[in-house]
């Protein structure tokens, strides 16, 4: 007896809701999380997150079940691009980023996936994922109010206890809830200890009264404030790199979910399709003013859970998500959200961001005793957190590139030129 519901099964409406609510409770926080920390607009990322996974669903036949949502990777590049070329400039490398999704996809389309994995191996794609995570750490601690040095306007009129005890109790029902909860709960504990944080914010007076007016006089229907890209090269030469990081992560998705639901869909609909249906909503979310997207392994385990596999309930919960976006106090709360419990929440977040990279050293079994895998590790960690940066002039126009963009371009370049083994470690092998 079958104890599962399959791909293309679809459920009654009373069922499927409930199951689409659990999938955009699963992806909310995260998704409106990296706009949050980038000082984009949480609704438009809400929408962008559905109507990005209604074109995966299209590009992949409604053969592929994935939630499309928010890339912490691209966090960093972000608020580099926001700050030296401003936020409409932002959007051209946003937009950059899923073009190269999409050559990528054309790509494999005729040569197969070889040469991808062959330029990303696991010794460079976990290097990067460490320095994504180690990169933000000392934002974290700065929102969190740990670091006495660092101002904000909005810590002016708040005691620094109340700030931190804010902080140090959203982490701790993040941590807790992630080691205890149980059930639904335990898909969701980021967002639970965001509610928690919330209302401690509400109670410590945190939140000021001009931000509780505005929730509470919001009209009901709001229409997101969405931005459209200036092209800059700058820009787009920052983030494009990026996307090599999440394609690697998007095929580990697309392997997990094969693993979860018994089908291979490298196969059918093909992994091409599942990376053009990335792109194409990374794009889209460029040319309407939302950050990049990726497929989310947080809905997988709501998968895995649930054995609910329906690509009609993830396209109920990006349905669902598109309509809340266009409520106004649901947008203005998100907007309103208090800077210690987005402090608290990162310091979590951003860790298993770089722990996630050593996690897929020990996963791939790397041998840091090879000195290539040493001097990758090293370098690219090196380089991608220690403020290293090449400037030069493209056509005329002043470029720079740093942090995780320069690190992934120069961890691609060691790993096609460095040998399998050095000298010595030929020498002793013979």
């Amino acid at each position: 007896m079958k104890n599962y519901v399959d791909v293309e099964e679809k459920l009654p409406l009373k069922i499927t809701l409930p199951l689409s609510f659990q999938h955009l409770f699963a992806m909310v926080g995260a998704t409106i999380l990296v706009p949050i920390l980038t000082g984009m607009s949480p609704s438009i990322a809400l929408f962008c997150s559905g109507v990005g996974t209604l074109l995966y669903i299209l590009c992949t036949k409604a053969k592929l079940p994935a939630y499309i949502g928010s890339s912490f990777a691209f966090i960093t590049p972000i608020l580099i691009a926001s700050k030296n070329y401003g936020p409409e400039a932002m959007l051209s490398g946003v937009i950059a980023s899923g073009l190269v999704y999409v050559i990528v996809a054309i790509i494999i389309k005729l040569c197969g996936v070889n040469w991808l994995n062959r330029a990303l191996p696991p010794v460079v794609v976990g290097s990067i994922v460490i320095v994504i995570g180690l990169g933000l750490a000392g934002t974290a601690i700065n929102w969190a109010g740990l670091n006495p040095s660092f101002v904000n306007d909005q810590m002016q009129n708040v005691p620094r206890w109340a700030w931190i005890t804010v902080s140090v109790v959203t982490l701790a029902v993040g941590v807790i809830g992630s080691m205890y909860f149980r059930g639904f709960l335990a898909v969701i504990p980021i967002l639970v200890a965001m509610i928690v944080g919330y209302i401690l914010s509400l109670t410590l007076g945190i939140i000021p009264k001009q931000a509780i007016n505005s929730i509470l006089s919001s009209s009901f229907f709001k229409v997101p404030a969405f931005m459209f890209p200036k092209f800059n090269i700058n820009a787009m030469l920052l983030m494009a790199p990026i996307a090599f990081v999440t394609l690697a992560e998007h095929i580990g998705h697309v392997y997990v979910t094969n693993n979860v639901v018994g089908r291979d869909f490298t196969k059918d609909p093909g992994l091409h399709r599942s990376i053009l249906g990335d792109g194409v909503a990374t794009m889209f979310a460029g040319f309407t003013g939302g950050p990049p997207n990726t497929t989310y392994g947080e809905n997988i385990g709501v998968m895995a859970i649930t054995k609910v596999y329906s690509v009609w309930v993830i396209g109920g919960a990006a349905v669902i998500a598109v309509v809340l976006s266009f409520i106004g106090p649901v947008a203005t709360l998100i907007e309103n959200m208090p800077m210690p419990v987005i402090g608290g929440v990162s310091i979590l977040l951003f860790g298993i961001i770089a722990s996630s990279g050593f996690r897929i050293f020990v996963e791939d079994k790397i041998d840091f005793s090879k000195n290539r895998n040493l001097i990758l590790a090293s370098v690219i960690i090196v380089i991608g957190i220690g403020g290293a940066s090449l400037d030069f002039t493209l056509g005329g126009s002043p470029v720079q590139i740093s942090g995780v963009a320069l690190s992934t371009i120069i961890g691609i370049i060691l790993n096609l030129i460095l040998p399998q083994q050095s000298a010595a470690e030929l020498k002793n092998s013979n």
